[in-house]
């Protein structure tokens, strides 16, 4: 069954979420994220995805806070995003309590960084991001495509120790029309091993019936659960073991 992993964007301290990646389509659904993870865990996740916008935007950690706060309030696992670019990042993020650490447009741009992250903390403490649009990896906050198509991408960090990736299709992020599943499919065909984690679409439960069916191990949920699209209760339901 695949886990659903909720979601919790932060802007200005704040939780959001954004339209296709669109700063300017951000809506504010919850003041305190430390209620939200709480409201959450209550009913089941073990699990959070926590995404920096802020540090995505100015390229470090921003919300170092916000992780301290749920960190030490909740017993969540924590996997966190958006701006960590250096060794320095990474020690914020770890040291403020967040278990993983996503490593996105980074990966493209200083391949030899995520390398040595990996040599020091360890494979299992990194997750590869790899967010698609028309079949390539885009970085930068989703303003710049790369040159390398999502497979290879994801297989060749593969080679190099990664064992978990998120990958999201911009097209549907925040739509809730439903996930790419044809992508999911693709990327479980021709790499069973990795431990794939969709994100971007989900809009009903229906939807997690169809990566169930496309092999997906889990989801990262955000909107369907703020906007009562998916109730919470199948957090508890849809609970993985929180690797």
């Amino acid at each position: 069954m695949t886990e659903i992993i909720p979601a919790i964007d932060i802007i200005d301290g704040k939780c959001v979420r954004l339209t296709r990646g669109d700063y300017a389509l951000s809506r504010v659904y919850a003041s305190d994220p430390l209620e939200m993870a709480r409201l959450f865990y209550e009913n089941g996740a073990r699990r959070l995805h926590l995404v920096d916008l802020d540090g995505a935007k100015s390229k470090h950690v921003v919300n170092w806070h916000v992780i301290e706060r749920i960190a030490s309030a909740t017993p969540l696992v924590i996997d966190f995003g958006g701006g960590v670019k250096s060794h320095e990042d990474l020690h914020i993020a770890f040291d403020s309590g967040a278990s993983m650490v996503t490593a996105g447009s980074v990966a493209v741009d200083n391949a030899d960084e995520v390398e040595s992250w990996i040599h020091d903390y360890g494979a299992d403490k990194i997750i590869l991001g790899a967010d698609v649009r028309d079949g390539r990896i885009a970085v930068s906050g989703w303003t710049r495509e790369s040159t390398h198509e999502v497979v290879p991408f994801i297989s060749g960090w593969m080679d190099k120790g990664i064992s978990q990736v998120i990958s999201t299709d911009i097209s549907v992020d925040g739509t809730l029309e439903g996930p790419s599943v044809d992508l999911y499919k693709k990327i479980r065909r021709e790499i069973p091993d990795i431990y794939l984690i969709a994100s971007g679409g989900v809009g009903r439960i229906e939807d997690m019936e169809l990566l169930d069916e496309a092999g997906v191990p889990a989801a990262i949920v955000g909107k369907a659960l703020y906007e009562g699209k998916i109730p919470l209760k199948y957090l508890g339901e849809r609970r993985g073991d929180a690797c």
